[in-house]
């Protein structure tokens, strides 16, 4: 019985290190390697640059008052759609006191000689009636009287200007009404009722009242590097996204290229301005973010692999073709235009051949 024992102990010793020599030994075997293949497609290919910028409307305007006063009341706010000549706000002027008084001086003055003029006609007219004086002598003092008359009615129409900003022989036409000048959409009211503001004239640019602009045209304003602008031209296709405005392109075109830069972080950049093609029924807002891709070159539905397949050896561009389950060869091939990803292969492959790609 102990030796039958002695024998099966024996035995399992015997089997657990022969089974422990071959799994040691199969482990140690290097496994084959797999290749993984691709095969070349047809898509589009384009080689371009970004630019940064945003999305403005190409007619944009800033409504300032022609009189300087107190804000009485504001006809529209932001969003309004507006005509021209649509009424924005009321202006209420507040006169100036020095002129104020001298222009109730002035009235009060020519008031005085209108009635010594009107007295010194009626008395020679008397006289001229009479055949007492000649008609010549009588012209005189007809024509001071008249020009009396006159004075009066300018100085109170000056006395009505400072105080109202109208007179009365300008009937609806006054400078305290502001109206836009354009069709389009109110972007800002930047003045509350109340609040006082300042005419524009030769030396100042006066009280931005109502930033009015046409949505109907959009531009697209933006910069590009130094080392970028000398690729671009007036004319060439914009791409372009709208931070906003998700899965969406626009088309472009580019219509001006600044021809002076400007230093900006170290760096010299360069405005450019697109116009922006709008889709119908889309209303793009004023001031979007948004990057325009210029094409510089495109080739559409051409022949291309990625271009990380590609192999180099000293000027030769060639990639490895399988010719048998996972056995390889070399081919030249000729290569055109490439986005950074994709490269179009002009020569050297088809679409059904497999080249080599990666490791399984």
């Amino acid at each position: 019985m102990k030796t039958i024992l002695k024998i099966a102990v024996i035995l399992v010793i015997v089997v657990v290190f022969v089974g422990t020599i071959v799994y040691l030994y199969k482990k140690s075997q290097a496994e084959p390697v797999v290749f993984e293949t691709t095969t070349a497609f047809k898509t589009d290919i384009i080689r371009k640059t970004v630019a940064t910028g945003s999305v403005v409307p190409r007619k944009e305007i800033e409504i300032t008052p022609k009189v300087s006063g107190i804000i009485e009341e504001i006809f529209v706010e932001p969003g309004d759609v507006v005509k021209k000549d649509q009424l924005i706000a009321r202006v209420k002027i507040i006169p100036d006191m020095i002129n104020l008084n001298n222009a109730e001086s002035r009235v009060k003055r020519a008031k005085i000689q209108l009635e010594e003029a009107r007295k010194n006609h009626e008395r020679y007219k008397s006289l001229y009636e009479e055949e007492v004086i000649p008609e010549a002598e009588f012209l005189t003092f007809d024509i001071a009287f008249r020009n009396a008359r006159e004075e009066v009615e300018s100085a109170e129409d000056n006395l009505q200007l400072i105080r109202e900003g109208a007179t009365k022989k300008a009937g609806n036409v006054t400078n305290t009404l502001i109206r836009s000048t354009i069709d389009g959409m109110v972007l800002d009211v930047p003045v509350e009722e109340g609040n006082s503001v300042i005419e524009s004239n030769t030396f100042n640019n006066g009280t931005v009242i109502a930033t009015i602009a046409d949505m109907s045209e959009m531009i697209f304003e933006g910069k590009v590097d130094e080392s970028e602008v000398g690729k671009i031209s007036e004319g060439m296709p914009l791409i372009m996204t709208i931070g906003a405005i998700e899965n969406e392109t626009f088309d472009a075109v580019l219509e001006h290229i600044s021809p002076k830069g400007i230093e900006e972080n170290g760096t010299i950049q360069f405005e450019i301005r697109a116009a922006v093609d709008l889709k119908e029924n889309q209303f793009i807002r004023a001031g979007y973010s948004a990057n325009a891709d210029i094409v510089l070159e495109r080739k559409d539905q051409v022949l291309a692999v990625n271009e990380g397949y590609l192999l180099i050896e000293k000027d030769t561009t060639y990639v490895e073709v399988e010719v048998s389950p996972q056995q390889f060869e070399k081919r030249i091939v000729k290569t055109g235009l490439s986005d950074g990803i994709n490269i179009e292969i002009i020569e050297g492959l088809s679409e059904t051949d497999k080249i080599k790609a990666a490791t399984l």
